[in-house]
């Protein structure tokens, strides 16, 4: 690219559409042209197995889990990731009480999802389960051409910098949002979030057994309809509507046999929330 001077000679430019752009002008994002997204992996399907809804089971949910996971590993390229559970909770209620800024609360629960994505990558290491950090998404290919099972925390790695909510200090961007801005990264062929639930309710059916299961829904629907409870953290609305190369996410009960194995082929079980 050619090199361009201001004309007051002062700063040299690379001649560019963005040249001299402050990229906050709203008319010229509106105008600016771009490639369509690359997917990355579009052969990979990820996975985030719940925290609370089922690490903080242990022996009652993990060994039944993990041994489908293992049982798909020749069909289907799979990364894994985790939740924090209730031990965030924990950290978290301390971590307000004790005044703590956002960014550091944040931090705290970045460290118990990665004690989780251990314990995951622990279970898994007889079957080629190794514990993955963010920088290795690169190193994808490589993994999976050994047969290799890689698990990653599935905190997105704001940290220090997590943005502070409107309401509270509790970070908004946890693990639910980590799985869908990795999904929405690598361009996935399948985002689903192994929880405890068959999926997607008009209220939290632990509180209200009554409540009505919702099979398929659009991300639309869904942020009118302005719940009290979601099944997935509420920011995923706005990644999932905003992607490029997301279409849905799918919700699915983990504790059924079965389900991540019909998920994994492309089946409707549980919720389908889509773009």
């Amino acid at each position: 690219m050619a090199l361009v001077r201001d004309k007051d000679g002062k700063r040299l430019h690379v001649k560019s559409r963005l040249m001299g752009e402050s990229l906050v002008s709203k008319t010229f994002l509106d105008q600016l042209d771009v490639a369509p997204q690359q997917r990355l992996y579009p052969d990979v399907a990820i996975l985030k197995i719940g925290g609370q809804s089922i690490c903080d089971r242990g022996v009652k949910a993990l060994p039944a889990i993990l041994k489908e996971i293992v049982a798909n590993r020749t069909s289907h390229k799979m990364l894994i990731t985790t939740g924090g559970g209730t031990r965030s909770r924990h950290i978290y209620t301390i971590g307000l009480e004790m005044g703590m800024p956002t960014g550091v609360i944040a931090r705290f629960g970045s460290m118990i999802s990665d004690q989780n994505a251990l314990m995951i990558a622990t279970l898994l290491s007889p079957w080629g389960g190794i514990k993955i950090s963010h920088s290795d998404i690169v190193k994808l290919p490589t993994y999976f051409a050994e047969g290799i099972i890689p698990v990653m925390h599935g905190m997105p790695p704001y940290d220090y910098f997590a943005i502070k909510p409107e309401k509270g200090r509790i970070p908004i961007h946890r693990t639910d949002v980590g799985l869908v801005i990795l999904g929405d990264l690598i361009g996935a062929r399948r985002i689903l979030f192994v929880k405890d639930e068959d999926g997607l309710y008009t209220e939290d059916p632990k509180k209200n057994p009554d409540a009505e299961f919702i099979p398929d829904i659009t991300v639309a629907e869904l942020m009118e309809k302005d719940q009290d409870d979601l099944v997935i953290e509420r920011p995923c609305l706005e990644i999932i509507k905003n992607s490029e190369v997301i279409e849905q996410v799918q919700v699915i009960n983990g504790m059924k046999e079965g389900n991540i194995t019909k998920a994994l082929a492309g089946e409707h079980v549980g919720t389908i929330i889509r773009k």
